[in-house]
């Protein structure tokens, strides 16, 4: 039996999530890892990246045995909105703040789909962004300036 590879759903997302965790180590190398006890800088991002690259393996051999393809055609709409989002977002982020950043997230992330609805949007930015603020700066007590820079 022959497997399509380049057509192959659960082939790809394994070595999607190998070449993220991949990337994901290598920046890590910099960083001192420590041990258990007293966990570096490195630790968590590696150990992270190895968790991740453990099951691209997984999903990948799955693939290999199954052999589902992908459905459809690929999406170059929503992976152009997602990553404008992105990268907006951590622009946002760094020169206007906390907030700023999410409403663009929700602003531009929202055009991936096809379907697009003002209110259900402006609704999930402000919902969305009470529970950011709930989790990060209240919860976790993250140094996020909310609004403007330091």
């Amino acid at each position: 039996m022959k497997v399509e590879l380049r057509n192959n759903l659960d082939f790809l997302a394994g070595l999607l999530m190998l070449a993220i965790g991949g990337g994901a180590f290598y920046m890590a190398l910099d960083y001192p890892f420590g041990s258990s006890l007293r966990m570096g800088p490195g630790y968590f991002p590696r150990v992270l990246a190895g968790i991740l690259m453990l099951f691209g393996v997984f999903v990948l051999i799955r693939g290999l045995i199954t052999g589902v393809p992908v459905k459809g055609r690929w999406g170059f709409k929503p992976l152009l909105f997602l990553c404008v989002g992105l990268i907006a977002f951590g622009w946002t982020m760094e020169h206007f703040g906390f907030f700023p950043a999410l409403v663009a997230l929700f602003a531009i992330v929202p055009l991936a789909g096809y379907e697009w609805n003002l209110k259900e949007v402006l609704i999930l930015t402000v919902f969305m962004s009470a529970f950011a603020w709930a989790v990060f700066i209240y919860g976790i007590g993250l140094p996020y300036p909310l609004l403007g820079t330091h």
